[in-house]
């Protein structure tokens, strides 16, 4: 089978709602796997509330998402920490523990996943080489500077060798230079292997990929988008 063929996440006339507002409205859109996909749109357009959805830090208010064949809306306590180990998330605020050095930042994700230290050392550090902050790995987050936070924030999405790497604006706060080295690390991660799907509003790193492009407005799905129906 063509790796394109599988569909890895399955949206389905999905809508979340807060109060009365409308943060997404029918959504529905078909991901394969190893695809590269740009979330965009205008703020307050609901990419973040698309993201937050995938990895379960919100739950749908209507609709069905399967992501790897799993039901978000039907799954079990024993089923989360399965699901999270297929995905790693990148935030556009870092969210690193400011108390824990940056190799105990990534380690949390093995230390859930249930393995011992001896098994998370080399895979910590194999992290934290790829994103060229190896040399770092006793510094604790506020001594970095925005783009290091981000790299462990990189390092920690990939440590666990995720099948979908989820980013939300991950290089909306970062400078030119840092912004472009997160990206490149995206790219990398794409070419081993995982789905990528990226939240952002920089048409510029849309423009030099080629990845597939969805817009959202208001909540909703554009006419013009290929792979996924208008929603409103």
């Amino acid at each position: 089978m063509d790796q394109l063929e599988k569909v890895i996440i399955r949206m389905s006339n999905v809508s979340k709602r807060y109060g009365k507002m409308d943060a997404l409205s029918g959504l529905t859109l078909d991901v394969h796997e190893n695809e590269f996909v740009f979330v965009t749109g205008p703020s307050g357009a609901g990419k973040s509330t698309m993201i937050k959805l995938l990895y379960l830090g919100e739950t749908a208010t209507e609709g069905e998402i399967l992501v790897d064949g799993i039901n978000l809306a039907r799954i079990t306590r024993r089923q989360i920490p399965q699901l999270r180990r297929k995905i790693g998330v990148i935030f556009q605020d870092f969210k690193l523990i400011p108390t824990r050095t940056v190799y105990q930042n990534v380690a949390l994700v093995l230390e859930a996943a249930g393995l011992r230290p001896k098994e998370m050392h080399p895979l910590v550090m194999s992290a934290l080489e790829w994103v060229g902050i190896g040399d770092r790995v006793d510094e604790f987050p506020p001594v970095l500077s925005g783009g290091e936070k981000q790299r462990v924030a990189v390092a920690r999405a990939m440590v666990g060798n995720p099948k979908i790497v989820l980013a939300d604006e991950p290089t909306g706060s970062l400078d030119p230079d840092s912004a472009a080295r997160i990206f490149m690390l995206l790219q990398i991660a794409h070419r081993a292997g995982a789905t990528v799907v990226i939240a952002t509003h920089d048409q510029q790193m849309i423009s030099s990929h080629g990845g597939r492009v969805v817009r959202l407005e208001k909540g909703c799905m554009t006419p013009q988008n290929q792979g996924g129906r208008p929603s409103c």
